[in-house]
């Protein structure tokens, strides 16, 4: 009879990182015991927003079946338009441009609702997981060849490979004692979904202003979700604008590009910062998501990174069980992280330089900066490189970023 409580997989952590592990997981290998812990009941979410899915990262979800069901509500960016503008500005010159396709049918990018999202995961899943939730873990430990993880109430859950989908304030990568590196932005991040009176023609625009990037992203119908990064000390103000007050102040930043704005939901202001952790792996243990990393959404790659760190964490374990070998082994793990830290790093550098670089107001910076984009929206082949790599797009990279199954 086989232990209820002992699995080959723990993930905690069911946000759309821990359930696309989940899924990855169980379908490539018949018979793998997975456990999904989450201190939440496991529901979908009631809210509208949105999140950007890069066309490497899309190409996971087509691989596990899930692109579907998500298509059926997401909305393509088509194109992006970006504009520089100083303090009291009026005009808003365009000074990059992105059109067209990454390839032919195939956008850089598309806007799908969590809800959407997680809904599609939750289904494919089915019973295929255990789902324990909502539980608190307690601790962990390490064994000999199991990690133990201990839940309030005195339940303990053991599996070879434990993997923390824990978002940012990770407590079990606080339990491993891995400590993590940034520093904070002093900015606040901003995000609502509006309707406009005006279509967006599936076109993305981003402003950006001394106070931070000001972010418009598509949504289906005449509708966009709002990403707006302001100075902390600024934000409050905005937090505390009723409904017609913030609808004139978003109007007032993105000029007549949609036309009038409506508010559909409550402002919502999280604190913005760049966090690495030291390491992306302990014993018996690996790091997935915002739990290894939170870069600046200047670029929106926060999750889409996650979903890369799942696409190579899968193929190094599934690999491992295929070949009989201990997938939650050592040196298991220092191939997922090696796989992992260098393009996180990298794209930890890009936002954070991104951000430097255009949340200023210094005149010069902005002349040299503007004309930097000027080159760059005249220079076809670089375009598309930054393209491809805002797209997630590249070779040699885990199985299911090339939309191949395990």
């Amino acid at each position: 009879m086989q232990d209820q409580d002992h699995f080959d997989v723990i993930i905690v952590g069911g946000g759309p990182v821990g359930l696309t592990l989940a899924l990855a997981l169980t379908q490539a290998a018949r018979g793998i015991r997975v456990a999904l812990v989450d201190r939440r009941p496991l529901t979908v979410p009631r809210d509208n927003r949105a999140s950007a899915i890069a066309a490497g990262v899309r190409r996971v979800f087509e691989a596990l079946g899930v692109w579907p069901a998500m298509l059926a509500e997401a909305q393509p960016i088509s194109a992006m338009r970006i504009t520089d503008s100083g303090e009291g500005d009026i005009s808003r010159p365009l000074f990059l441009s992105f059109d067209g396709d990454l390839a032919p049918g195939e956008a850089f990018a598309h806007m799908v609702p969590n809800r959407v999202s997680t809904s599609a995961l939750m289904e494919a899943l089915g019973d295929a997981a255990s789902i324990i939730a909502p539980a608190q873990v307690t601790g962990y430990a390490v064994t000999g060849d199991l990690a133990a993880l201990s839940l309030a109430g005195g339940r303990v859950l053991r599996a070879p490979l434990l993997v923390a989908a824990d978002g940012s304030q990770s407590a079990l990568r606080g339990m491993a004692g891995i400590g993590v590196t940034g520093h904070d932005y002093g900015q606040t991040g901003l995000v609502t979904t509006i309707a406009h009176a005006l279509p967006h023609d599936g076109v993305a625009y981003e402003h950006f202003r001394p106070a931070g990037p000001f972010a418009s992203l598509p949504l289906p119908g005449n509708r966009s979700s709002l990403v707006w990064t302001e100075r902390s000390d600024a934000a409050g103000h905005c937090l505390d604008l009723d409904p017609v007050a913030l609808a004139a102040e978003i109007e007032a930043v993105m000029g007549a590009t949609l036309g009038a704005v409506t508010v559909e939901e409550k402002l919502m202001g999280f604190p913005l910062r760049l966090q690495i952790a030291r390491s992306f792996i302990a014993p018996r243990l690996a790091l997935v998501g915002d739990a290894a990393h939170v870069v600046h959404p200047i670029a929106g790659q926060g999750l889409n990174l996650g979903l890369k760190d799942v696409a190579a964490l899968a193929e190094v374990v599934i690999e491992a069980v295929r070949l009989g070998l201990d997938h939650g082994s050592d040196d298991v793990l220092e191939h997922y992280q090696s796989w992992r830290r260098l393009d996180t790093a990298g794209m930890a550098a890009m936002t954070d330089g991104l951000n430097r670089l255009f949340s200023n107001d210094v005149a010069p910076v902005r002349a040299l900066r503007d004309f930097g984009l000027g080159l760059v929206d005249r220079a076809g082949p670089v375009k598309s490189a930054l393209i491809r790599t805002a797209a997630g797009v590249s070779s040699g990279g885990p199985r299911l970023l090339s939309g191949l199954p395990l």
